[in-house]
């Protein structure tokens, strides 16, 4: 009887490690079907995962040179380097979609709703806060920031376009025509309303001669005649590489991760 009584008691002390649930943290493969075609995309889990808690979700889109279907190109630019080179400033749950190198404008279509899909996977696997998601995204991943916020603006906390366009763009990466994201003589406004209501940041390269900085001082100023809650930062020594300074910066990241919808 007291043997019994000593292995129950055992057992019991021993229940909080036996039981507790270890999650796999680092840079992990995922994929989403959307209309019948794989996009595989990566999810960064921040060491010290746990389910005991809800995770603010930032969602990075690349650009025109990471187009594919591997599913790791996307992870070699912007976002996830920094990552890499200060992981202790991302404790957040970070989603890097991928767009088809399929001569269609990344994440104005197909792409985008792969980008969409991947948020709403991931969100009920890790136990992300949908009122806790922000995107980002760099030249043509800047585009597609303003395409998806301005047509799902309910469904982010904040915006943070780096070097992206509104108006019509040829790609030089990638030769892809990307249409204006909205139709008339000023798509700068007609975005500007819909994103108008979201905490915006905007960053681009003073030097920028692949994206014009014109297509953010544009948007910054829509935004502003709107009362919008938008900074912009120039930076005068970037060409059109904004995003190692924009995202190895800590107020930056710690503007993300502080915004929330009400």
């Amino acid at each position: 009887m007291m043997k019994t009584l000593s292995i129950w008691l055992l057992l019991v002390a021993l229940a909080p490690n036996l039981f507790a649930q270890k999650f796999e943290t680092g840079f992990l493969d995922r994929a989403v079907v959307v209309n019948g075609v794989e996009y595989r995309y990566q999810v960064y889990i921040p060491r010290g995962f746990t389910k005991k808690q809800t995770w603010p979700v930032i969602v990075a889109l690349h650009g025109g040179g990471e187009y594919g279907s591997d599913g790791m190109r996307q992870t070699n630019v912007g976002l996830a380097p920094a990552i890499r080179r200060n992981p202790e400033r991302f404790p957040v749950i970070v989603i890097f979609p991928q767009a088809k190198a399929d001569g269609k404008p990344g994440w104005q279509t197909d792409g985008g709703e792969a980008a969409m899909a991947a948020i709403d996977k991931t969100i009920k696997e890790f136990k992300g806060d949908p009122k806790r998601v922000v995107l980002t995204g760099l030249s043509a991943g800047g585009n597609g920031t303003w395409s998806l916020a301005s047509r799902h603006p309910e469904r982010f906390a904040a915006i943070v376009p780096v070097c992206g366009f509104v108006s019509s763009f040829k790609g030089r990466a990638s030769a892809i025509d990307y249409p204006a994201l909205a139709q008339g003589d000023d798509p700068y406004t007609e975005i500007a309303k819909k994103v108008s209501l979201l905490p915006i940041l905007i960053f681009h390269g003073a030097k920028d001669d692949v994206v014009l900085p014109d297509e953010s001082r544009k948007m910054f100023a829509a935004l502003k005649k709107l009362s919008a809650n938008v900074d912009y930062i120039e930076l005068p020594d970037a060409n059109h590489n904004a995003w190692d300074p924009a995202y190895s910066s800590p107020e930056t990241i710690a503007w993300m991760l502080k915004q929330k919808r009400p």
